[in-house]
């Protein structure tokens, strides 16, 4: 039986979360999102707080505290509700470690996790996504060829985060030898690397604060040396499930955000001599909003902790991230209906949150912890 009663330890990291997102990423949220940018500094506070470097053993620079899929989570949601942009660009460079962290050759680990260890951020990626209008990950288009000692890698990703930025990219892609199906590989590719080519910035729906690209890569040649973990390979479910596990969270976050500005507003907005708190349209959309986070919660947090069991968790990350989708969506439409008017116009934040929250149904790949 699972039982999610925090440890003092987590209560520190959501309690350091909670204040930092309320201190440093709320009140510049809907500048960012104006401005479509993720500011230098904010990325480095970020990166103060230690969340690269926890999981990292020492001898490798880090301070090896260990990784936790639920701790993530907790993690994650309290961020998230300070900005989901800035949330996820401050922790893109997790998603480049994560993978060399956990299933890395041993000379790949010495080469890169220290790299992740500085007094600045390095912004390290991934390249899951591809532009197209039913992406499922599974079934990937971008292709890596093995010839002799060397790897070729052609296809097309979209929004991937902090490409302009990053010296390295880890690119996802699925290995042609052959009519049988082959496990997904990671290869790390130099920015500079001929056949690459980064598009300029994407404009989207929401996720304004957070810088991404499109990505192409025409005959890409790298050593065979990058593919993470060697002749190995990697556990590509496994990731795909830790960022589904932490995108739910992020999704609560969000939710959350939206409800509780509701919530305030309907208390203070008076009309015909009481809040409209206390309408019965308005009032069951709150309680509604409060009932889907709870559960949205649970489901993020179940599938993590089965990540931390190392447990198959496929199901309940996909169903985690599925109703964490439907329902931040609904929530964040909530919170505009409970608004009216106000709930439309940039003077309140609701609309924001309606923006982002609509990005989850979406991403894959772009949250990994």
């Amino acid at each position: 039986m699972a039982d999610f009663t925090l440890d003092e330890d987590q209560r520190q990291i959501q309690d350091m979360a909670r204040k930092f997102a309320a201190n440093e990423l709320r009140p510049i949220a809907r500048e960012c999102d104006e401005e479509a940018v993720a500011p230098s500094e904010v990325l480095d506070k970020v990166w103060e707080l230690g969340f690269c470097a926890n999981a990292i053993p020492e001898n490798y620079g880090g301070y090896d505290l260990g990784r936790s899929a639920l701790t993530s989570a907790i993690m994650v949601e309290e961020l998230a509700w300070g900005d989901l942009g800035l949330t996820m660009a401050a922790l893109s460079p997790l998603l480049m470690m994560v993978p060399i962290l956990e299933f890395g050759a041993d000379e790949q680990k010495e080469e890169w996790l220290p790299k992740f260890c500085g007094e600045r951020f390095f912004p390290g990626t991934a390249a899951i996504m591809e532009p197209r209008i039913v992406f499922d990950p599974l079934e990937l288009g971008t292709t890596v060829e093995t010839q002799g000692e060397n790897v070729v890698i052609s296809g097309k990703k979209c929004m991937v985060p902090l490409a302009d930025q990053a010296e390295h990219i880890l690119v996802y892609a699925s290995p042609r030898n052959g009519d049988a199906p082959q496990p997904v590989k990671a290869v790390i590719v130099d920015r500079n690397t001929p056949g690459l080519s980064i598009g300029p910035k994407e404009k989207n729906l929401g996720l304004n604060a957070l810088p991404l690209f499109p990505v192409a890569f025409d005959q890409c040649v790298v050593p065979a040396s990058r593919c993470v973990g060697r002749d190995r390979g990697i556990d590509y479910m496994k990731l795909l499930n830790l960022s589904r596990a932490n995108l739910s969270a992020m999704a609560v976050g969000v939710a959350r955000a939206s409800h509780e500005y509701a919530l305030t507003y309907a208390k203070e907005r008076f009309a015909f001599g009481e809040p409209i708190a206390c309408r019965q349209s308005i009032a069951f959309m709150l309680a509604e909003a409060a009932m889907e986070i709870d559960g949205m919660r649970l489901l993020a947090w179940r599938a993590a902790w089965r990540l931390d069991r190392n447990e198959d968790a496929t199901k309940d990350a996909g169903l985690a991230k599925m109703y964490c989708a439907e329902q931040a969506m609904k929530v964040v439409d909530y919170g505009v209906q409970i608004l009216g008017g106000h709930g439309y116009i940039r003077e309140h934040p609701v609309e924001m949150w309606f923006r982002n929250g609509r990005s989850f149904s979406i991403t894959e790949g772009l949250a990994i912890g």
